[in-house]
């Protein structure tokens, strides 16, 4: 049986990927050029993050993470007239990517002994930097270089969690609760355009 965290971390996979295969068919790539953005949004913040931590990236051991990503695809291009169609699809698969991506960075860098700052840190890198590599690839600038609030929900759901730690509960309960303290930190920030300031230019 998989543990709950790596469920998890399939989801998000499957999420993101599907975040990155939708916009690259915005622009028009071929299968397997949405192929590669999809694959690079799924494990590109997690790679970062292992390389940070000193451990061998996860997906070189578990190649389950590219099957993975080809369901994505393949459910893009079976669904692609309902998913690519609709406006708010990248939003919400991104969304629930980076607040599933952000919990599985935490616990990961927790077992591997480092404090909980750290674990903060590689959380939001773990949910974020797969959206940057992403949106290079398909050559726009990267949301978190906007002024939308984007990593710093991974930081919100990083607190909630050590929250949730101070109360003990139970592991998939604390997972659950901080992975929706992203995306709803994600999802207000969208809806109330909430921001921080814009530094202007000298």
């Amino acid at each position: 049986m998989m543990d709950f965290i790596t469920i998890i971390d399939y989801i998000g996979t499957f999420a993101f990927a599907i975040s990155g295969i939708r916009l690259a068919s915005a622009k028009q790539f071929d299968w397997f050029g949405a192929y590669v953005v999809g694959l690079a949004t799924a494990i590109g913040g997690g790679t970062i993050r292992d390389i940070l931590l000193g451990v061998t990236p996860f997906w070189m051991t578990q190649p389950a993470y590219m099957v993975v990503t080809g369901l994505a695809l393949v459910f893009v291009i079976v669904f692609g007239k309902y998913v690519i169609r609709l406006n708010n699809t990248f939003f919400i698969f991104d969304a629930i990517g980076l607040g599933l991506f952000a919990v599985v960075g935490i616990e990961k860098s927790l077992t591997c002994g480092f404090s909980f700052w750290v674990a903060i840190i590689m959380g939001m890198t773990t949910g974020a930097a797969g959206g940057v590599i992403r949106d290079v690839f398909i050559n726009e600038v990267p949301l978190i270089f906007r002024k939308e609030i984007y990593a710093l929900a991974c930081v919100f759901g990083g607190f909630v969690f050590y929250i949730c730690m101070l109360l003990d509960l139970p592991a998939a309960l604390t997972q659950l609760i901080s992975a929706a303290g992203v995306i709803l930190a994600r999802l207000l920030a969208v809806k109330y355009h909430i921001s921080l300031p814009v530094l202007k230019g000298l």
